[in-house]
């Protein structure tokens, strides 16, 4: 597996919020903690943007993905609105996370709770190249729930 060496700040006041880690030894994903003065309180239907207390530099040809952790979501029904929401290699302000409830209940964030999960990805940069007409494909124009439900 390749390595990938990230630079990380502690933004001033959150250096009690550990740093992201990897929960088991086959995780794609670290963990994210919330960097929250206060408890908040994400009553069902609302969203809101929980800070991290992290900025990161990227090396160039990554980004992050910020993603749901699976435990919220089906427990709870916390997830994030923007999924994933991508941070990009010249990025350097503070990671932030769109939490939203689907669920029935309230839902307490407290500092330093787990939140979300961040994955590194490589990034491929295109070309387009404008055309009048595209090549068929077995698919053709065949979208959302064209093979059955």
């Amino acid at each position: 597996m390749e390595k990938l060496t990230v630079d990380v700040k502690i933004i001033p006041g959150n250096e009690d919020i550990e740093l992201p880690q990897y929960m088991t030894e086959g995780a794609a994903g670290l963990d994210l903690r919330a960097a929250v003065k206060d408890e908040v309180i994400l009553a069902p239907g609302d969203t809101t943007l929980v800070p991290t207390g992290l900025a990161l530099k990227i090396p160039p040809g990554y980004e992050a993905q910020v993603r749901p952790r699976s435990g919220l979501a089906l427990k709870h029904g916390i997830t994030l609105l923007n999924s994933p929401g991508t941070i990009d290699a010249d990025y350097r302000g503070e990671i932030g996370v769109i939490l939203t409830n689907l669920g029935k209940k309230d839902f307490s964030i407290k500092r330093g709770d787990r939140i979300a999960q961040m994955v590194f990805a490589k990034v491929q940069r295109v070309t387009l190249k404008q055309v009048s007409e595209l090549e068929d494909s077995d698919r053709g124009s065949g979208g959302f729930g064209h093979t059955g439900i």
